[in-house]
């Protein structure tokens, strides 16, 4: 009888949701309540909220209760789990993108066409790379604190994200447990749970995470890694300091963590004039995985990226690059390896750094005296809501005005989800990025 009535409760709630009966936000009883309400064990109202929840109909945030979910949302809006729809203004996605870009490539094309080596381009490399394209990286790397690197440690991969995957296959077991940001980069949470790992999630503490968490956390689990963004962090935009990377290194190093340094938005803080503190790589060369490429700096259809690692693991690293793609595209990468040499990707990144520059001053302008969070020359920014303002709520209403944003959701990696925006900067003209911020500010405040 009482699993009857456990089930039905479920419907009833979920038709009450789905008809719009019980509103976006509205904070349904407490487990408790519920339980003495409808005559049940407390487990089983805990239950009730649980399949609700599963249903993506409800959302229960820590301290504060059970809320309806804004049906117009999908569970699993994010980033990188739903494109936009056509038509609307895209601060959901960065794929930043300059004038001209089309005219590079094209003549990138016409270069290779020219040339001698095309039927190279139509045979397999080796796994890695070929060994003249990772010298040409790794000089490359140099630019961002990476000097005398030994090619043989550099392997070419198809993106950023290919790299931290083939990272993960070569390098970490299901089960292990990887200490991460918080709110971390979405690309990683779907790549854990691909391979089975487990997340735990270090808060914040300024610039950072909270060493002495990831301290106490090595001291009671036996963590296997870490994944860090110490320069340039999604969705924060911080920058670690130098005295922070070196306690991050101590501490990997006396507790045996693999470290994963994810750099894909390191270019925009790598202002030649005002070079960021260096990288984990450098500091802690025996056990950290260095992973960055040419999605943000350059495009994210070029799909070329590169890893740094030990020696010792190369190897390893090679035989999952064989396992998942054999290697890198030929004339993909022979285009990114002559644009990195004749200062192509060099320019660009400058270029965008400025265009990023320009984009936040938008930002300062249209976002002014509320508050948020940011890196001067990031394609992002974070946007904590006001108390009680709640994320789905308003990302809907700005999907009605023809606006798609992320929440915090998909960068979330602890049962608190704070109630926040992601606004990416990059893919939109500035006149719309103006518009579009100017309408998130006053929906924020309806």
């Amino acid at each position: 009888m009482a699993e009857a009535r456990y089930k039905q409760l479920v419907d009833e709630l979920a038709a009450e949701i789905r008809a719009g009966r019980l509103k976006p936000g509205t904070r349904l009883p407490t487990h408790r309540r519920l339980a003495e309400r409808h005559g049940l064990a407390l487990v089983t109202a805990s239950r009730v909220y649980a399949e609700l929840e599963a249903m993506g109909l409800v959302s229960g945030e820590v301290g504060r209760g059970t809320f309806v979910r804004e049906a117009t949302i999908p569970r699993d809006k994010g980033i990188d789990q739903q494109a936009v729809a056509a038509g609307q203004v895209d601060l959901n996605f960065n794929y930043p993108s300059l004038p001209g870009q089309a005219e590079l490539l094209r003549g990138a094309l016409r270069q290779l066409a020219a040339g001698g080596e095309l039927d190279a381009m139509l045979r397999y490399a080796p796994h890695g790379g070929r060994m003249h394209e990772r010298a040409c990286v790794a000089r490359h790397l140099a630019s961002r604190g990476l000097d005398a690197l030994d090619p043989s440690r550099v392997l070419l991969v198809d993106g950023a994200q290919h790299g931290l995957a083939v990272t993960a296959m070569a390098l970490l077991q299901p089960g292990d447990v990887v200490a991460v940001d918080a709110l971390t980069y979405p690309g990683f949470k779907v790549l854990a749970e691909a391979h089975r790992l487990e997340l735990a999630p270090i808060p914040a503490s300024g610039a950072g995470p909270d060493l002495d968490a990831l301290e106490r956390l090595c001291a009671r689990r036996r963590v296997r890694a870490v994944y860090a963004m110490p320069t340039l962090h999604n969705p924060l935009g911080w920058v670690m300091g130098t005295s922070r990377r070196r306690r991050l290194a101590s501490i990997a190093r006396r507790h045996g963590l693999l470290v994963i340094e994810d750099a894909a938005y390191a270019f925009l803080a790598d202002d030649p004039q005002d070079m960021p503190p260096p990288p984990l790589a450098t500091l802690l060369p025996e056990s950290t995985v260095y992973v960055s490429g040419l999605s943000k700096n350059v495009a994210t259809g070029l799909r070329v990226g590169f890893v740094v690692a030990p020696q010792a693991w190369v190897p390893k690293i090679e035989r999952a690059i064989r396992a998942t793609t054999w290697c890198t595209p030929g004339v993909t990468t022979a285009i990114a390896c002559a644009w990195l040499e004749d200062g192509t990707v060099e320019r660009l990144e400058s270029e965008k750094r400025h265009d990023a520059a320009v984009r936040q001053a938008i930002v300062d302008e249209t976002l002014a005296g509320m508050r948020f969070v940011r890196h001067p020359s990031s394609y992002f920014v974070w946007l904590p809501l006001p108390e009680e303002t709640r994320a789905d709520h308003v990302s809907a209403a700005l999907v009605r005005e023809g606006i798609s944003v992320s929440t915090a959701e998909p960068f979330a990696t602890s049962k608190h989800v704070p109630h926040a925006l992601r606004l990416a900067l990059g893919s939109v003209g500035l006149p719309s990025l103006r518009s579009a911020l100017l309408t998130v500010r006053r929906v924020v405040g309806e």
